[in-house]
């Protein structure tokens, strides 16, 4: 089996396309992050989540500051973030395009006022423990105060494409 020749490339704002598929390359899970408002629940889909920290537990996700959503969770002092499972994509798009797609879906609350999902892989009720600016956008960074699992296969993010994977 021969490989592809790999392309290089130095980026640049003339090659952004190249640069986002080779982003794209790397495989994430999808999230969704909740945080509550005065109007409800601001909810957005994210694959940029990872784990940090065990002591003290950290996780991170990173927003991007032109988002509209941005100052939502810039502001809050609590979130949710919420691993999606493999049959979750139509929840991972309705979140995508709309924030509030979750104000009217019956959520339930975690101990801060969170508006939480009732069926996820894993779910990380967070504080906000540290933002910092990183070019254009924000990583944020929160301690888990309380994570809760179940099992399933997750749904993962690759090439700009959002699917299921099945555990071998």
């Amino acid at each position: 089996m021969t490989r592809p020749i790999p392309h290089s490339f130095v980026p640049d704002p003339q090659n952004g396309r190249l640069l986002r598929d080779a982003f794209g390359r790397f495989a994430t899970g999808v999230t969704v992050v909740t945080a509550a408002t005065e109007g409800g629940c601001a909810a957005m889909t994210a694959n940029s989540f990872s784990s940090i920290s065990m002591d003290p537990p950290l996780v991170m996700w990173s927003p991007a500051l032109a988002s509209s959503r941005f100052p939502v969770f810039a502001q809050a002092r609590h979130f949710a973030i919420h691993v999606l499972a493999a049959d979750q994509a139509d929840l991972a798009w309705t979140v995508a395009r709309n924030r509030n797609a979750l104000d009217h879906a019956g959520l339930s609350a975690n101990a801060h006022g969170v508006p939480v999902l009732d069926r996820c892989l894993a779910r990380f009720d967070c504080n906000l423990f540290a933002m910092h600016e990183a070019g254009d956008h924000m990583i944020i960074v929160g301690r888990v105060l309380h994570a809760q699992i179940t099992e399933g296969d997750p749904l993962a993010f690759f090439g700009g494409q959002i699917a299921g994977i099945a555990r071998g």
